[in-house]
């Protein structure tokens, strides 16, 4: 059996309830561009991303919210160069109003120096934006666990 020798991720699906809102809010929050979308009325798509990296696609087939309890998607990380890129992130959410599951810029573990901020998109899918290093280092908000595990 072969084995790939380099593989690294390529996109991520998500099924969102909502197209417009949830590429607007993806668009806003990390300035995604729409690479090609899908209108018709039974099956709406969008691809979203940079020039031409396709990063993201939300795929308008879902009811309801978001359940982290079942199997699936845990979370999305997104990693940024420096803890000031997570900052203005965090503001740019703030104005939309998102939810986070902790206040402000906190680290991976405990005295650790990546870290990032976590919430919610629309439809409750849990996102994170972190920085390899530049968070302060201080307690991690949730003891013997990585702070991204949304414990």
């Amino acid at each position: 059996m072969s084995k790939a020798k380099k593989l690294q991720t390529g996109h991520i699906g998500l099924n969102v309830t909502d197209l417009d809102r949830s590429a607007a809010f993806y668009r806003e929050v990390f300035d995604f561009d729409v690479l090609a979308e899908g209108e018709d009325a039974d099956r709406r798509w969008a691809f979203l991303g940079r020039d031409t990296r396709l990063v993201v696609t939300l795929w308008q087939q879902s009811a309801g919210a978001f359940d982290p309890a079942l199997p699936g998607l845990h979370h999305l990380s997104f990693q940024v160069d420096t803890v000031e890129e997570v900052r203005a992130t965090e503001e740019v959410l703030r104005s939309l109003g998102a939810a986070f599951a902790y206040d402000g810029v906190v680290p991976h573990g405990e005295t650790g120096t990546s870290g990032g901020i976590f919430f919610t998109d629309p439809d409750g899918i849990r996102l994170e934006v972190y920085a390899p290093t530049g968070a302060d280092p201080a307690d991690a908000p949730s003891a013997g666990a990585p702070t991204c595990g949304f414990f």
